[in-house]
């Protein structure tokens, strides 16, 4: 069974940090490109930051350069997004995905507010 599980979201004042993580069980983890997403209310879902399969390789949205970081622990089959420097822009669900070929998985998603 797959099962994608976030942790980490919460309530931060602005220039604030979170760490977010998303534990992976049921599939080949090591094969996967790894993505944070977040969706605010009324907005579309977007793509925060990727890592490739052996962590070689990572891309971010623009609005999050230089304050968000993903990375990932292949043994411990998890995933991080350090966000740092957050602002209320920020403030949305985040939902973790893995995706390798037709194969797409989601967590259920944590909440992060940033407000002061």
């Amino acid at each position: 069974q797959v099962q994608l599980v976030e942790s980490g979201g919460g309530l931060v004042q602005p220039g604030g940090s979170l760490r977010l993580s998303c534990a992976a069980s049921g599939f080949i983890f090591s094969s996967y490109v790894m993505n944070w997403y977040r969706q605010a209310p009324g907005k579309e879902r977007e793509l925060v930051a990727s890592i490739s399969s052996t962590g070689g390789s990572t891309n971010y949205k623009d609005s999050v350069k230089g304050r968000f970081t993903i990375s990932r622990d292949n043994a411990k089959k998890m995933v991080i997004l350090q966000m740092n420097s957050l602002k209320p822009e920020d403030t949305a669900v985040y939902y973790c995905n893995a995706r390798f070929s037709s194969y797409n998985h989601w967590g259920q998603g944590t909440q992060v507010t940033v407000s002061s």
